[in-house]
């Protein structure tokens, strides 16, 4: 039985739907069983509870052989660094006394040790406990999410333009949900040995210009990038409404990610998915 935190969101179940094609037992951790409907017309079970509540967390744990980690993105209208370490804490309490033999986490480009910057130090943080306890752990350093451009389409269909907090020509690597999904389903089924830190991104980088010429193609207009001035970075996360803690997180993740060459593995484990089909998906 596999374990599956975070998965009703886009990359949690395509974990789970690698798994279940693959005719492997699964259990998917939701707060709330309706979201996870597909998934069990698919044939996966539910363990439905809060996974700040280590026993209902350990339990579920000690259900099944192994599980995939997923840390759930905080409301950004409240403090996200806090509410996420809280996360981290109580799903790495939670595999004490597990039984389990292995698990994968989602973790992402550009980790590193600090405070306030995003997922970038929370996840480092899950990274960092994970390496002490005993549990063999593997780890998917995951790109820049291409779900990120969904905001992207309304002003890309309304007046041909794409909001952009990275200049039009930064090049990154960037990777669809589901092909990170696959890629840690993989090291799921993969034996214990198979632990520590990988990379995972597209078949290319892409940058916002890339994300444009998508988009244009796709709605069949032009759409011109609109970068977004650094000086303005904090007011427009929350012109969204993101809180003040969180907007400054946010904005410290996307300079590091402007200010610092991105990430050059030696190996990536490459998605298969392009840019422009993921765009087109998006805007079906």
């Amino acid at each position: 039985m596999y374990i599956i935190i975070g998965g009703t969101g886009q990359v949690g179940s395509a974990v789970a739907q690698t798994l279940l094609k693959r005719g492997e037992a699964v259990t998917v951790v939701t707060r709330d069983a309706d979201h996870a409907a597909d998934l069990k017309e698919a044939g996966a079970a539910t363990a439905v509870g809060d996974i700040r509540d280590i026993e209902f967390l350990r339990n579920t744990f000690q259900s099944g052989t192994r599980a995939f980690l997923l840390n759930p993105p905080a409301d950004p209208s409240g403090d996200t660094d806090a509410e996420e370490r809280a996360n981290v804490e109580a799903i790495c309490e939670a595999l004490d006394d597990s039984g389990l033999e292995k698990v994968v986490a989602a973790s992402t480009y550009g980790a590193r040790a600090g405070q306030r910057c995003g997922d970038l130090t929370v996840l480092h943080e899950l990274e960092e406990r994970l390496r002490d306890q005993p549990i063999p752990a593997a780890i998917n350093r995951g790109a820049y999410y291409m779900s990120n451009w969904a905001m992207a389409l309304e002003p890309a269909r309304e007046n041909g333009s794409l909001p952009s907090f990275f200049p039009d020509d930064l090049e990154l690597p960037m990777v669809a949900p589901e092909d990170l999904g696959e890629a840690a389903a993989e090291r799921l089924l993969s034996a214990p040995a198979d632990s520590g830190i990988r990379y995972v991104e597209g078949p290319r980088r892409y940058s916002p210009r890339h994300v444009a010429e998508a988009l244009s193609d796709v709605l069949g207009r032009p759409v011109d990038v609109e970068p977004i001035a650094r000086e303005s970075w904090q007011e427009t996360f929350k012109a969204f409404g993101f809180s003040d803690q969180a907007a400054a997180s946010y904005a410290c993740m996307t300079a590091t990610v402007v200010d610092e060459e991105p990430e050059v593995p030696d190996d990536p484990i490459r998605g298969r998915t392009e840019l422009r089909d993921y765009i087109r998906q998006l805007a079906k």
